[in-house]
């Protein structure tokens, strides 16, 4: 059951990461290469704050508003060229250039962060009914479900959500109906890598991240879109669980070499069934 427990988290964090990838894709055509890049710069920034603040959780607000501020910054500039192609030829760029983003930041955190970091929660483990739950799981689970509950809520109820969605089914239409598309952009850029960014202090509740894990969490989160379907969040979330379930029982019952063929081997199946949902 403890095995199940941590599998849950797992998929909520896989969740986060993925719905930051189908939210960027979904929306502008853009695949966010940089975005376990991002996850890290999060921890990073958390990890600095708590040298000044001891309140972990002021340190990991402390974070995601620096991860926010940097994913304004990559919108605003390197973003903006690749909104300026159209088609097959701004999603080869927005390839190239976030993928030399994500190079860049791994370089400059080898050379700044190369032992990597975590971070401490505080939590105490929980006995329920004989059931011992790690505190780095319950906050995992707690913060990851509101947060994606939050997401849901702005997507389906607000006038930004209902704004993105209109963009996301027609950007054409949209724009006519007086949506500014390039706003609209910004803004779900910026909430993708917050999601990744909260992914990866989460992550740092639970283990040590150095920075070559920015790569591996960037393939978890593509992996977890495709089997979801690249535009499609609630089935981006539905695979974030799954896929949580799957690598973590194969991690326990037959290693985590394995497991990992297993996890590709689900998104290749899932590219075959379904094609189209990467068109």
């Amino acid at each position: 059951m403890e095995v199940f427990v941590d599998a849950i988290a797992r998929g909520l964090l896989f969740a986060l990461l993925g719905s930051g990838i189908t939210l960027v894709f979904g929306l502008g055509n853009v695949l966010n290469i940089a975005i376990g890049a991002f996850a890290l710069i999060a921890l990073i920034a958390t990890s600095e704050f708590l040298a000044v603040s001891p309140n972990v959780a002021v340190a990991a607000v402390g974070g995601v508003a620096v991860v926010a501020a940097v994913g304004v910054a990559v919108d605003r500039t390197l973003l903006s060229l690749v909104y300026r192609q159209e088609g097959e030829d701004r999603i080869l760029l927005g390839i190239f250039v976030t993928l030399g983003l994500m190079l860049f930041f791994e370089g400059v955190m080898f050379v700044e962060y190369a032992e990597g970091f975590s971070v401490s929660h505080g939590v105490p483990a929980l006995t329920v009914a004989g059931l011992r739950i790690r505190g780095s799981t319950v906050v995992i689970i707690a913060v990851a479900s509101v947060l994606l509950a939050l997401l849901f809520l702005f997507l389906q109820r607000t006038y930004l959500g209902k704004a993105t969605r209109t963009v996301f089914q027609d950007e054409t239409g949209a724009t006519l109906c007086g949506i500014d598309a390039r706003r609209i952009r910004t803004l779900i850029f910026v909430v993708s890598v917050v999601l990744a960014g909260v992914a990866g202090i989460l992550q740092g509740f639970h283990t040590n991240l150095r920075p070559d894990a920015a790569f591996e969490l960037t393939v978890f989160a593509i992996i977890v879109s495709i089997v979801g379907g690249v535009r499609n969040i609630q089935g981006t979330v539905g695979a974030g669980l799954l896929l949580g379930l799957v690598i973590t029982y194969a991690n326990f019952f037959i290693g985590a070499y394995i497991a990992n063929i297993i996890l590709f081997g689900v998104a290749v199946l899932a590219l075959l069934v379904r094609p189209e949902e990467i068109a």
